[in-house]
């Protein structure tokens, strides 16, 4: 598995966090942005042992991207700035006739922001998130997925 990161330095700062039905404020302390990526590394591996081999040597072969945020070029282009992961490139049926590569790229800072602070939750999102990019990679959208729990 391929793994970049982005850059950046953490800190706290006041946000507001949208739960299922209400709005809410919330203080958060960010991990440091070597820790985001350690925890997250480490259960993209997990989540990457427990597929079947077949899969597992595919989707190994996929590049996951740590980045903060989506960036401003991607938010204009209409990906919300609370995405917490997307999919670009071919699904792997389609990979021969598009020239640039596939990838997932997971937003850190909105996923321990979602998590709201905590670092097993954070994980937990993590692995659900990858596996929802997964699926996109597998031709799956987002209806299949609902179905499969990875909303």
């Amino acid at each position: 598995m391929d793994v970049a990161v982005a850059r950046g330095d953490a800190g706290s700062r006041k946000l507001t966090v949208a739960g299922a039905r209400t709005w809410r404020h919330i203080e958060l302390v960010g991990l440091p942005w070597g820790k985001l990526c350690s925890v997250a590394a480490g259960e993209i591996e997990s989540t990457l042992g427990d597929l079947p081999e077949p899969l597992r040597q595919r989707a190994a072969r996929l590049p996951v991207t740590f980045e903060r945020r989506p960036s401003a070029g991607l938010q204009a282009d209409g990906v919300a700035p609370d995405t917490l992961g997307l999919f670009t490139g071919a699904e792997f049926v389609c990979q021969e006739s598009v020239p640039l590569p596939p990838q997932i790229i997971l937003y850190l800072d909105n996923l321990w922001e979602f998590a709201e602070g905590d670092e097993e939750t954070f994980g937990d999102e993590v692995h659900t998130t990858f596996l929802h990019e997964l699926g996109h990679y597998l031709g799956l959208d987002e209806d299949d997925l609902t179905e499969r729990g990875l909303e």
